[in-house]
């Protein structure tokens, strides 16, 4: 089991960026998957969350409404498009299934910094 997260970066207050993370290992399009983060000195926390069709869709209440889950399961890979980014939104961001102590690991993340 492998996941690949990319696309963060520096960013200023209210911009916007588009997180991918590409996942392999397992059976990719039968399984739910997420969007976790874990701020500096905090641990890690779930933020989103997305069926294995991409029907269904859930986000924690601090990133609702600014934040978007989606997936191509014929790529296998997972997006989070982050628009109005906070500095409270800093942290390394990661992605997994929805039951990640069945995956036993985790990619490396990408590090998302919202500054002025």
């Amino acid at each position: 089991v492998q996941f690949v997260e990319s696309g963060g970066g520096l960013v200023q207050p209210g911009g916007s960026l588009r997180l991918s993370c590409a996942a392999s290992g397992f059976s990719f399009s039968t399984s739910d998957m997420s969007w976790y983060r874990q701020p500096p000195g905090k641990g890690r926390e779930l933020i989103a969350s997305i069926t294995n069709t991409g029907a269904s869709l859930k986000y924690a209440g601090s990133v609702r409404d600014r934040f978007t889950i989606s997936r191509n399961n014929a790529k296998n890979t997972i997006y989070l498009q982050m628009n109005s980014l906070k500095p409270e939104d800093t942290a390394v961001y990661y992605c997994n299934t929805v039951t990640p102590y069945r995956t036993g690991t985790w990619g490396q993340g990408t590090q998302v910094t919202v500054s002025s």
